[in-house]
């Protein structure tokens, strides 16, 4: 799926704007028709990309779980005549049926990734309703699996009780968060290219495109050509390898011959030239160990919630340049593509994570494998030429449940997940982030490359007691280490109120948070095992209503707003050597 771009031979026109929607809390909108649009009575305009939570709270819509249907309508320009002509969405959350002039034509496919419709209702010169079923309720057996109000009860943890009614510790949003397109490429252009490109400066480009076609690849004045379908080599001498001190990008030009050899269809694409790997508790870039001071983040944000948000991008990606950080998780799902294109240029590296959160082994099928696979295909598809992603992490504290069919089913299904992912990418290391409730032999640990973990002593286990709290992460340091693989923590950190301050010890002050960020930091940085940290969080984020939380999760560094808490000076001491 080649995202969508304008060219001499491509269009596309984005469909951001204020819509329709109406909620379908009896999920009678199937069986009534509302795909045909015409059921118009209590809708609200909602904009689009944008979560309808905020957006629509004072109309009750604050926690609504369920399907909603979204409507707008599209003319098609008349230079798109003779092209084929698709809509496509950056994602849906969670899921997505899409209905033309009534008639449905296609649904998503994994959560937070793109998908395309293609229709014959798509004709130039002509206006079409676009009606969309948005649902952000997760089935039981999903890779991040979802939970009603009354599971608490059955599983008696009516303490753990979240509304909405969720596995995770983020807000559901619904929606269409990411923008809408309308598309007009060649017929019989390219569908796909998959981008491999090595620090020694050699690019191996695979293009997907109908049978027998032949394809040019080109960097600068080196070109080579093949067929489609097949890989297509090309040495570009002298590149500079991108890294996060130099992050050098390249533009790639694919273009698809016809019979004459004339130019059929062009994509560009941008990467950069580097390699990563793993030796012995070592995570290399270019040859060179590199310590990741980072990260975890959420796409989310006042009203918009999850809402693509580019001013936003613009402030996060100078913070993080201020603080001196290098790298980010994109926990717990594929961010927007907006944002990896800001880590290309701005040299971030980041973890690149599936939707896999939560992982409960008593729900799991051979459809949950066969959706999580589908869901790390699709994100390699997607992000494979970035430069600035190291490494694949494919789920993010399964067994955090502690239920016993973790240790007893899961061993086979990471294997055939983690081998699934090294045939499609065999250039990043794979890794997963552990919860300490599935053990220091957690059995992903076996197939991944790097062991990474998340860990809140002084917060959840050793509450307001930071040496207490450093000497239980420094016995699982030196058990993991046993494994001979990189560790890395992915998670770490405290609540801060910002404003509430302390002259001793006392969660939720700026000082106790601050204070175990830089014990935490100490003790990675002299760990010979360690490859650094990731700070749970970037900024306070919104979560589901739960008595530990006040409205958001505080655990930021920044505020929502992007104000800076205590504990993002001090780390702006210890990674950038003030």
């Amino acid at each position: 799926m080649i995202r969508p771009q304008r060219n001499a031979f491509r269009d596309a026109l984005h469909l951001s704007g204020v819509w329709r929607i109406r909620f379908d809390p009896d999920d009678v909108g199937e069986a009534e028709r509302w795909g045909a649009g015409s059921a118009v009575d209590h809708t609200h305009p909602i904009a689009i990309p944008g979560s309808w939570n905020e957006q629509l709270a004072e109309a009750g819509f604050m926690d609504y779980q369920g399907a909603a249907w979204l409507q707008t309508e599209v003319f098609i320009p008349p230079s798109f005549e003779g092209r084929r002509v698709r809509l496509r969405f950056d994602s849906a959350d969670f899921s997505a049926r899409v209905f033309l002039d009534g008639l449905f034509v296609g649904e998503s496919g994994p959560a937070f990734l793109p998908f395309e419709i293609d229709s014959d209702g798509l004709v130039a010169g002509q206006t079409v309703r676009v009606v969309v079923r948005v649902d952000n309720r997760l089935p039981l057996d999903h890779p991040t699996p979802g939970v009603a109000p009354e599971q608490y009860a059955a599983e008696n943890r009516l303490r753990d009780e979240y509304r909405p009614a969720v596995r995770f510790d983020f807000f559901p949003y619904g929606g269409l968060n990411r923008p809408v397109w309308l598309t007009a490429t060649p017929i019989g252009g390219i569908e796909a290219v998959r981008l491999r490109a090595s620090a020694l400066g050699v690019l191996t480009a695979r293009v997907e495109a109908p049978p027998g076609a032949r394809v040019r690849v080109s960097v600068g004045e080196v070109e080579s050509e093949g067929p489609a379908g097949s890989d297509i080599s090309l040495r570009v001498p002298d590149v500079r390898p991108w890294s996060p001190a130099d992050p050098a990008l390249y533009d790639v030009i694919v273009e698809r011959l016809d019979a004459l050899g004339v130019v059929a269809d062009r994509v560009e694409l941008r990467t950069g030239f580097r390699d990563v790997a793993v030796h012995g508790h070592q995570l290399l870039l270019n040859g060179e160990p590199i310590v990741l001071k980072g990260f975890g983040k959420h796409e989310d944000g006042p009203i918009r919630g999850r809402g693509l948000d580019l001013p936003q991008l613009v402030k996060d990606f100078g913070l993080l340049d201020w603080i001196g950080a290098n790298s980010v998780r994109t926990s717990h799902y594929p961010y927007s593509e907006d944002f990896l294109d800001f880590a290309d240029e701005r040299g971030v590296l980041v973890i690149d994570e599936v939707f896999s959160v939560n992982l409960d082994f008593r729900q799991v099928t051979g459809a949950t494998l066969a959706q999580h696979r589908a869901a790390v295909r699709a994100l390699i598809d997607r992000d494979g030429h970035r430069p600035s992603v190291i490494a694949w992490s494919l789920a993010n504290e399964p067994g955090y449940l502690a239920e016993p069919e973790y240790r007893a089913r899961s061993g086979p299904y990471w294997k055939a997940l983690f081998d699934d992912a090294r045939m499609l990418d065999p250039t990043r290391p794979l890794t997963h982030a552990n919860v300490g409730y599935a053990g220091l032999d957690d059995p992903a640990f076996d197939p991944a490359d790097i062991v990474s973990i998340n860990r809140y002593f002084g917060w959840y286990q050793a509450p307001g007691q930071i040496e207490r709290a450093v000497a239980l992460l420094r016995a699982d340091l030196d058990a993991l280490a046993r494994h001979g693989k990189p560790v890395f923590l992915s998670e770490f950190g405290a609540d801060a109120l910002a404003g509430q301050h302390s002259t001793s010890p006392q969660l939720f002050t700026e000082e106790y948070q601050a204070d175990l960020i830089a014990a935490f930091w100490a003790e990675l940085e002299r760990h010979p095992a360690a490859i650094g940290g990731h700070v749970w969080n970037f900024a306070d984020f919104r979560t589901a209503q739960h008595s530990r939380r006040v409205v958001l999760n505080l655990k930021g560094v920044f505020t929502r707003d992007r104000q800076p808490k205590r504990a993002a000076f001090v780390l702006r001491d210890l990674w950038s050597g003030r």
